[in-house]
């Protein structure tokens, strides 16, 4: 990146005036470094086709080690918003504006973050659900009710079952026989779960247990229905389970405002 090129006198262009201005100490410094930089792309300050500032203008500007800077264009490569050429250096990539689809889920902080990623849960794993009821084979409804199995484990062992909970809608969208459905939640992880992301306070909950049964009682319906072939009736329990599950984070997390 830092290497000199006899065209590279052609293709810099001095900074714009406010990109290279030190870091804040306390928050990561890769990520401050790729929040900066993204923010300067996609606000159109750096334009397409534009050079980014060389490693040693990045490292001295911004007050960081080369690590920190090569880690960030790395992030920024992958994430379609910078393309890097053989001893010129990083540029601005021409399709900058299209950048692949991405949910920042370690901001997934607040009650609103979350219910939008519960939304868009409930948009997909709707039909999901559906399709496992219709495609669906034997080992992999055995599978479901596996997942089930040991979430009613794990709750008897006085667990909040994230893992198992997670495993359980992953199983759904295996069933489906259609590969995006799983990488779908695979993408979203473990924060499918909003007791995951922001953990319950149990002084708010009278009976723990009480709280996850009633989970586990939506989550039969949906392992029912899917066993029992039904399409209709596993779209019918999905939603249920998932509009239920967001009025109560919200009760839940109403004190955390």
């Amino acid at each position: 990146m830092t290497i000199h090129h006899p065209g590279a006198r052609l293709s810099r262009r001095a900074a714009p005036a406010g990109i290279l201005r030190r870091l804040a100490p306390p928050r990561h410094r890769t990520a401050e470094v790729i929040e900066r930089l993204a923010s300067e792309i996609t606000g159109g300050r750096l334009a397409k086709g534009a050079r980014l500032p060389t490693e040693q203008e990045m490292m001295a500007g911004f007050g960081v080690s080369r690590t920190v800077v090569r880690e960030a264009v790395a992030a920024l490569r992958a994430e379609g918003l910078v393309e890097t050429r053989q001893g010129l250096g990083a540029f601005v990539a021409s399709d900058a504006r299209r950048r692949p689809f991405r949910i920042d889920l370690d901001d997934r902080r607040s009650i609103a973050d979350i219910i939008d990623v519960m939304e868009l849960r409930l948009a997909v794993e709707v039909e999901t659900a559906g399709l496992a009821a219709e495609r669906g084979t034997a080992r992999q409804i055995r599978i479901i009710g596996r997942a089930l199995a040991a979430m009613d484990a794990a709750i008897a062992r006085g667990e909040a079952a994230i893992e198992e909970d997670f495993a359980f809608h992953r199983a759904i969208a295996a069933a489906t026989g259609n590969q995006q459905f799983t990488r779908f939640l695979e993408y979203l992880g473990r924060f499918i779960i909003p007791r995951q992301s922001v953990p319950l306070d149990r002084g708010r909950i009278d009976d723990r247990r009480i709280y996850l049964d009633t989970f586990q009682r939506e989550h039969r319906a949906i392992h029912a229905a899917i066993a029992a072939g039904d399409p209709a009736a596993a779209r019918a329990a999905m939603r249920e389970h998932l509009m239920r599950s967001s009025q109560r984070y919200r009760q839940l997390m109403r004190g955390k405002r």
